[in-house]
């Protein structure tokens, strides 16, 4: 026992002055620990020295346990002795004597539990023992962190701590810490507002699985924090750091106000549109429940919106959006203005067709009932005639008639109505005179004549003759007071046609003269001549290109024949020349016959017989 009692008392000197031994005249070296990671090697030192030199020394190797020193191996000169059963038996080495004054023991593949404190001996037979320890760390990188938030939501009116989530490390060694950040701010306990509770548990490989759970009170504003967790843990020679990943948490919290409005559209309402409202609160628990209501009438909503289609001045008005909390029955209620804009049909007086006499007047007015004020304008073909609520019509004629488009517009996209006012002028016929009516056209052609008449009712025509015959034409309508007539006429000789228009209200009557162009060639008249020297061709005779020309030309004709006829009896009866009337004209002469041709002068009724040549003969010639 007293034996029992020094070793104890060494042991503690040893652990008070771990790297050398005082007292004795052996002198020891060693390190106070040695780390390495789980599964490598660790190489654990005991250097000596004696003061007398080094020489034959007993070198033994402990490790300690709660029940004291535990032998690994007695070293002896000559021999060693190496305990058995324990933990270490078949995973050392040892390198060294004592000749040497160093000598290491290695530990292979180190797991946790070989986390102890190392013992070497050294005993000298003259200069007596001495020991040195070493402490072995383990050290085990844990695994990735991981990190899971409660999936339900967090009601703001729980009245105990609502457990966040849980963060989790496996496979460290030793055991390593869990910190909880929110926003990057490390969470401390408090009580009644915050706790943490960590667990860890050594698993049978040895290396530690440490959680740690996160409860609070969650209020609103923790709806849009991140909460993650930081896992610090020891490797040889310092401290590491990791982190899991982030999470946020549902927060259930009451609403405390609600909105309303029109989502679309954007602008003016109008008759037709559709509406969608929309209503949100700022809460944001389940048992929360939105409601439609406009005249106390309840509608059903659709994500929190409400669509009214077509709309009319009659869902103007009012419209109340309420939120209640099913589970206190507490009601919020909002509303919003919602007005439908209106334009009634466009009216115009007097209504439908207006009929007016030539050179009356007409004041008609055009307006629609609206919910926003009005712009009036009148058109006809396209311009405006008036951009007012009323037209002013005065001294109206045919060009008056027609219809007018009256158009009412109000300052709202897409609102616009139209009427339109159908004006008649009613008179008697008037026939717009053609550029021409005296005409001249080769005799034998056919011609088309048109007469343009304006009047109301339409005009009928009739085309006629100036002896009175009716001659049959084509009338085409135009437009409400115009009609188009058309006659063909073929002519062979002057001819008057006359277009006959007549309405309830008077007639009217336009004339068309053509002139015949008859085309005819004078014959020349021949006989027997001496020989000019010159052959001067006949003087043309001038033509006129009227029925009076054309008749003057036969009644000279028809005189000449008759003159002819009176000179050829007197040269038959001799009287001209000497000759009697038994000379044949006919006859032939020995020499070149003479051509006579007879010339009439426009001014004198002298008649000229020149020869061949060109050349005057005498009456004793002739």
């Amino acid at each position: 026992m007293a034996a029992r009692n020094t070793v104890s008392l060494l042991v503690g000197l040893l652990v008070l002055f771990p790297t050398w031994g005082v007292m004795a005249k052996v002198e020891m070296n060693m390190e106070g620990r040695v780390e390495v990671f789980k599964g490598e090697a660790a190489p654990i030192t005991c250097m000596f020295t004696l003061s007398e030199g080094v020489g034959d020394v007993i070198i033994e190797w402990f490790y300690v346990t709660k029940r004291g020193w535990q032998s690994i191996v007695k070293q002896e000169p000559g021999k060693m002795v190496v305990a058995k059963g324990t933990q270490f038996t078949d995973r050392f080495s040892v390198n060294g004597t004592g000749a040497t004054g160093v000598n290491v023991m290695t530990i292979s593949d180190v797991q946790p539990d070989d986390e102890v404190e190392f013992i070497c001996s050294i005993t000298d037979l003259v200069e007596g023992s001495a020991n040195g320890s070493t402490k072995l760390k383990v050290f085990a990188n844990p695994d990735n962190p991981t990190i899971e938030g409660v999936k339900t939501g967090f009601s703001i009116n729980e009245d105990s701590l609502s457990k966040i989530g849980t963060c989790e490390v496996k496979n460290g060694f030793p055991k390593p810490n869990i910190t909880w950040y929110r926003n990057n701010t490390p969470m401390h306990p408090h009580p009644d507002v915050l706790k943490v509770v960590p667990s860890s548990t050594l698993d049978t490989n040895g290396l530690f699985h440490v959680r740690s759970e996160l409860y609070m009170k969650v209020v609103k504003e923790d709806k849009d924090d991140k909460f993650y967790c930081e896992i610090k843990y020891f490797v040889p020679g310092g401290l590491e750091m990791t982190e899991t990943s982030s999470i946020n948490i549902t927060v259930y919290y009451p609403a405390t106000e609600v909105n309303i409005w029109v989502e679309s559209p954007k602008g003016l309402i109008k008759e037709g549109d559709s509406v969608e409202l929309q209503c949100r609160d700022n809460g944001n628990k389940p048992s929360s429940i939105l409601t439609f209501y406009h005249k106390d009438k309840e509608y059903a909503s659709e994500n929190n919106a409400v669509v009214l289609h077509n709309v009319t001045r009659l869902n103007s008005g009012l419209y109340k959006c309420t939120s209640m909390d099913t589970d206190t029955y507490e009601e919020i209620t909002r509303d919003a203005m919602v007005f439908v804009n209106y334009l009634d049909a466009a009216v115009v007086v007097p209504e439908g067709d207006v009929v007016l006499n030539q050179g009356g007047e007409l004041t008609a007015t055009c307006n629609a009932l609206s919910s926003v004020s009005t712009q009036t304008v009148w058109m006809k073909f396209g311009e405006v005639v008036s951009s007012n609520h009323s037209l002013i019509l005065e001294n109206v004629t045919y060009d008056s008639a027609g219809k007018y488009l009256c158009s009412v517009t109000v300052d709202v996209e897409g609102m616009q109505t139209t009427r339109t006012l159908d004006v008649k002028v009613q008179g008697p016929p008037q026939i717009m005179k053609p550029d021409h009516t005296e005409m001249a056209e080769s005799s034998e052609t056919t011609v088309d004549l048109r007469c343009n008449v304006r009047g109301f009712p339409i005009p009928t025509v009739i085309w006629t003759t100036a002896d009175g015959k009716i001659l049959k034409g084509r009338s085409e309508i135009k437009g409400k007071d115009e009609v188009l007539s058309v006659v063909s006429i073929q002519v062979t000789s002057d001819i008057a046609a006359f277009c006959n228009a007549s309405n309830p209200f008077g007639t009217d009557s336009l004339a068309f003269n053509i002139k015949a162009i008859v085309h005819t060639t004078t014959p020349a008249t021949t006989t027997t001549t001496p020989p000019a020297k010159a052959n001067i061709p006949a003087k043309k005779i001038k033509k006129e290109g009227t029925g009076v020309v054309i008749a003057v030309v036969i009644i000279c004709i028809l005189l000449l024949a008759v003159l002819g006829s009176v000179l050829y009896f007197l040269y038959k009866k001799g009287k001209i020349c000497g000759r009697s009337g038994k000379q044949d004209l006919t006859k032939e002469k020995s020499g070149k016959d003479n051509i006579v041709v007879e010339m009439k002068n426009d001014n004198t009724e002298e008649a000229v017989l020149l020869g061949v040549n060109g050349e005057k003969q005498p009456p004793c010639n002739q």
